[in-house]
């Protein structure tokens, strides 16, 4: 398992494109609209909506710039990207990695089960360890646009496995969270999602 996540990082970052460098001052006026429900920081008060403070920028970019073409389908999002321009959406997406994510709390009573998931995987059923591309602190890979997950809402967090599970949710370099989604029960979705919130 341990080989074909290697395997699979390395394709990835072999296959990344130049992008726009941002310019968080420029992209703070941008944010207006966003902060309505990301919050003016990219602390997103309600579980629902992702935080996008101190997330990896290169991430950030790729969902917006899918999001705007289509290849994410994210119906509140609809419209919105349609009049920014490259430059614009890089310029917000270094604004939100500048800012410090707030971490939540976890459910004590999902830490042991979370914490093994995001550590050890499950061999039994080939869940490959959620560290293995996020990292132990959850800080992901940002030259492979591989998400920061540290102190995203659990709500948020689960939904999203969830949409990796069904297809529905499909932009993913590889297919490679939907294939590890796939191999997850409703309990392992729950405990990881309830680790993650609180992971720093």
């Amino acid at each position: 398992m341990k080989k074909v996540l290697i395997g699979l990082l390395v394709t990835v970052g072999a296959t990344s494109v130049a992008i726009a460098e941002g310019n968080p001052e420029a992209g703070k006026p941008l944010t207006a609209v966003c902060s309505a429900c990301h919050g003016a920081d990219g602390n997103s008060l309600a579980p629902t909506w992702p935080k996008l403070a101190g997330q990896n920028e290169s991430y950030l970019l790729k969902q917006m710039s899918d999001i705007k073409s289509g290849a994410r389908n994210v119906a509140q999002m609809t419209g919105l990207l349609n009049g920014l321009s490259d430059q614009d959406l890089a310029d917000i997406a270094a604004y939100f990695a500048s800012q410090n994510v707030v971490v939540g709390q976890a459910d004590a009573a999902l830490v042991e089960a979370g914490k093994n998931l995001y550590r050890d995987g499950n061999p039994a059923t080939g869940v490959p360890a959620c560290m293995a591309c996020h990292g132990p602190a959850g800080k992901g890979l940002n030259s492979a646009s591989f998400p920061q997950l540290s102190g995203q809402h659990a709500d948020y967090t689960a939904a999203q496995l969830k949409l990796f599970q069904s297809g529905e949710r499909n932009n993913d370099a590889a297919k490679i969270m939907q294939n590890i989604a796939f191999k997850m029960n409703e309990r392992e979705i729950k405990a990881v999602s309830s680790y993650i919130q609180g992971l720093y």
